[in-house]
């Protein structure tokens, strides 16, 4: 076999993501002699270790070389950013540049995408002079990139002007300045260059979704591709129905996701990868964590992802010890976790209360994988510590960890102290709250019962005070249930809506049966002042139980009342569906803004605190 057939091999094993078939060639390559005679061979590798998501060993390899060219540091870039390492990939740039080579376009196009990828506008920028004033400034693919950049860096003027001076648009640079717009909120004009342009294709349609995903358009992108549909565009590219699952996902559209489902199976995508992932995170997401773990149990590969979606819905589900034996099963399978796998494991600790287990998983973040934990990392440790009365721990981490701490996270802890009836430590963390100036009604709720719970009238005062006098506004709390047929949303306090009557009578039928079975109002959540019997009344018309009524009313017997919420569900209704899933021998399954609830026959899968 000659240098040139090695090339051939190593191309396709790249191409088609053959680590092992690349290691057999490798081992051949230093067997015959030609490993320390060929940079071009090196290069090779290196470049197929990197797509096959082996970066260690394309690194390894990249340290041992005796002399590198730019295809080189091409090469370990372009590995990096396979694996989202941008940030080391800007690190290497400052070393390439140090032993004296200057970027070729390959080198500029791969440095961009770091910066772009990592949001290094003050890097991107530099970068872009450098580009420049080399010989390659005329490179339509570097301007390409440098449009995708600032765009993603939130920055479409700058976009725009590299856009303009692309002497020869393709599709390339057209779709990302179409992608920008649409991720920096300026639909429309990303609407009309894609409508300008005088080739389109499902790329352009692709671009134009995924950044209407992005920037939480998520309604606009499943209109867009609607009109993608009756347009007849062809569909043979499955990222946009990735694009648009995951829409579905964050809208909790449970059965425009089934429906997309269902198309996916129709055009036979449903070996894809990253559509099998994004079915999986959505069904996660839409509170059908069955559904999800067939998909995931169906799926021939899985990668990193795979494994985190169904680690982290099994926990956001309340189902622990799953996601836990779901991670030892990854590890066998020879994969590496993420800083959202640990998320989820975290999250799946708290919720079996093994600390312990919580913070060996933290250690190994840290220790094993080199990853740097976040503020939402140390948030799912003080649910954690909180949930299972280690307050004390919870309330050293908060004083320790390296992060600030935001509102939430005090909030968290301030009310664990009220579910472990710590009263005393309970007014310290409403004290640093009331500093901080809550933001969050819910927060200010907490904190009043906290002060009046300690007879600390004054705090009291001064936070109605606070409340009055600053920007604390509640956003309008709804909820919405899909009944199969449509779905409805309902606002707290609403007096218009579909079957009134019925819903008030159900309810008040509710009502009763709860009382007689010890069922009393918590009026504590209603912060305004006004009589005990109004209080009830607000209660009595909170969202969600209008959304339950209503889905009660309107499903087949015996199937599972699915509800989205957009605020935290308060104490009084969590209480309340306790009680109708007992009454009604009913499921119900609520999304709130923090987690899920497994409402089943009086209980809750979150065990009362959340």
């Amino acid at each position: 076999m000659n240098h040139f057939h090695f090339l051939h091999q190593l191309r396709q094993c790249a191409r088609f993501h053959f680590p092992l078939q690349g290691k057999k060639l490798h081992a051949q390559i230093i067997k015959i002699g030609l490993y320390n005679c060929s940079l071009k061979l090196c290069n090779n590798l290196i470049d197929m270790y990197g797509k096959c998501g082996h970066l260690d060993d394309a690194f390894q390899l990249f340290d041992e070389m005796p002399q590198r060219d730019l295809a080189s540091w091409a090469s370990i870039f372009t590995a990096h950013n396979e694996e989202n390492r941008h940030e080391e990939t800007l690190l290497m740039f400052h070393e390439m540049l140090h032993d004296g080579l200057w970027p070729d376009h390959f080198v500029f196009a791969s440095v961009v995408k770091a910066c772009g990828n990592s949001s290094a506008l003050k890097v991107g920028k530099e970068v872009h002079g450098q580009f420049l004033k080399s010989g390659f400034y005329d490179d339509d693919v570097v301007k390409s990139s440098l449009v995708d950049m600032y765009a993603k860096c939130g920055l479409p003027h700058e976009a725009k002007s590299v856009y303009d001076a692309i002497l020869v648009k393709n599709l390339i640079c057209s779709c990302a300045m179409i992608s920008g717009y649409a991720r920096c909120g300026r639909k429309n004009e990303g609407i009309e260059l894609l409508r300008e342009l005088p080739e389109k294709n499902l790329q352009c349609w692709t671009a134009l979704i995924s950044g209407l995903v992005q920037n939480g358009n998520l309604t606009d992108a499943v209109d867009v591709f609607l009109e993608v549909r009756r347009e007849g565009v062809d569909m043979r590219d499955p990222f946009i129905l990735s694009s648009v699952v995951g829409a579905c996902a964050s809208l909790a559209a449970l059965q425009l996701g089934k429906q997309i489902h269902r198309l996916v199976l129709g055009l036979g995508y449903e070996s894809s990868l990253f559509v099998s992932n994004a079915l999986v995170d959505m069904y996660a997401k839409c509170s059908d964590i069955v559904e999800a773990k067939r998909i995931f149990d169906s799926m021939l590969t899985r990668d990193v992802v795979s494994w985190t979606s169904i680690i982290v819905g099994m926990a956001q589900h309340g189902q622990g010890i799953e996601a836990l034996s779901l991670y030892d099963d990854m590890i066998l399978a020879g994969l590496k976790p993420n800083e959202v796998t640990f998320v989820g494991l975290i999250y799946a600790c708290s919720h079996v209360g093994l600390v312990n287990k919580g913070k060996s998983l933290f250690r190994s973040m840290i220790e094993d994988y080199k990853l740097s934990p976040s503020l939402q990392h140390y948030t799912c440790l003080l649910d954690l510590f909180s949930r299972s009365g280690y307050l004390e721990d919870a309330e050293d981490l908060l004083n320790t960890m390296p992060v600030q701490p935001d509102e939430a996270v005090w909030a968290a802890l301030l009310s664990a102290c009220k579910q472990h009836g710590n009263t005393e430590m309970g007014v310290r963390v409403a004290n640093r709250l009331l500093i901080l100036g809550p933001k969050d009604p819910s927060t200010c709720i907490l904190l009043s019962n906290t002060y009046a719970s300690a007879a600390m009238w004054d705090n009291v005062s001064k936070l109605r005070k606070h409340l009055a006098n600053s920007e604390v506004r509640k956003e309008p709390g709804y909820s919405s249930t899909d009944s199969g047929r449509e779905t409805m949303t309902f606002y707290a306090g609403e007096a218009l809506y579909p079957m009134k009557d019925a819903i008030f009578a159900l309810l008040k039928e509710f009502d009763s049966e709860m009382r007689k079975r010890g069922y009393v109002p918590d009026t504590t959540f209603v912060l305004h002042d006004m009589e005990q019997q109004e209080k009830e009344r607000q209660l009595f018309w909170h969202s969600e139980r209008l959304a339950v009524a209503y889905g009660l009313l309107r499903t087949v017997p015996g199937s599972v009342i699915r509800v989205v919420k957009n605020l935290r569900i308060c104490g009084d209704c969590h209480t309340v569906l306790k009680y109708i899933s007992s009454i009604t021998n009913r499921k119900i399954v609520v999304r709130d803004a923090n987690r899920f609830h497994h409402f089943n026959e009086g209980t809750c899968s979150c065990n009362d605190f959340w």
